[in-house]
């Protein structure tokens, strides 16, 4: 990783704190584990939020070498991502077309799952975070059923730790899918930020330790 890389994840960490959207504490995840932390990108709920988001995910895309022809948001925190990001690309000069899923199927007007672009090409699948990798299954499947291919997932943090085996979350979604992901930043860049932080330190101990009983490497 060179220094520029390790100051942009940074950089967000320091973003997402702020923005109350990385809170420390007991939560309990979607498989029932108690951790000390907790991202929640719905919290990124005004303008310059969505605005400086949307460029944070740009960099890691353009950094991480993923190619694509389309963004795909997943509903429902995956629309406001998606769209987030195709400005950000747009405001650098290159014009993605995105695309997001409704839950439901309409029966009526346009009709159908899918709304925005239609779904072609290689398709790079937009979420906060992977946890049990479901969202992703579903959006592979969706894109595929549509004659297009999913390529990649981006996310806002990798979490690192243990998904349904001894691989990670993100780690099963690559092995699964047979597709990359890159992540803004991850759980050993936040272990970093708050060894380097006196103010935060005090929650140091209990990531570790949740790190040393769930994490991979």
């Amino acid at each position: 990783m060179t220094q520029k890389t390790d100051q942009f994840r940074q950089e967000f960490i320091a973003f997402a704190i702020k923005k109350e959207v990385l809170r420390f504490g007991e939560f309990k995840t979607k498989a029932g584990r108690l951790s000390p932390y907790f991202f929640n990108a719905g919290l990124f709920n005004d303008g310059e939020s969505l605005m400086k988001l949307g460029e944070f995910y740009a960099e890691a895309i353009q950094n991480s070498g993923i190619e694509f022809d389309m963004l795909f948001g997943p509903a429902y925190k995956g629309i406001t991502l998606a769209a987030s990001i195709a400005i950000a690309y747009a405001k650098n000069g290159r014009n993605i077309p995105y695309a997001y899923n409704r839950k439901e199927a309409k029966d009526h007007g346009e009709g159908g799952t899918i709304i925005g672009s239609p779904l072609q090409g290689r398709v790079l699948i937009i979420d906060d975070v992977i946890s049990a990798g479901t969202s992703v299954r579903e959006s592979v499947e969706l894109i595929n059923a549509n004659g297009a291919r999913a390529c990649g997932v981006a996310i806002a943090i990798d979490r690192q730790e243990k998904g349904l085996g001894e691989l990670s979350a993100v780690q099963e979604v690559v092995k699964t899918n047979q597709i990359p992901v890159c992540a803004i930043t991850n759980l050993d860049d936040l272990l970093s930020y708050l060894k380097a932080h006196q103010d935060l330190v005090q929650n140091l101990h209990a990531v570790e330790a949740y790190r040393q009983k769930y994490g991979v490497s």
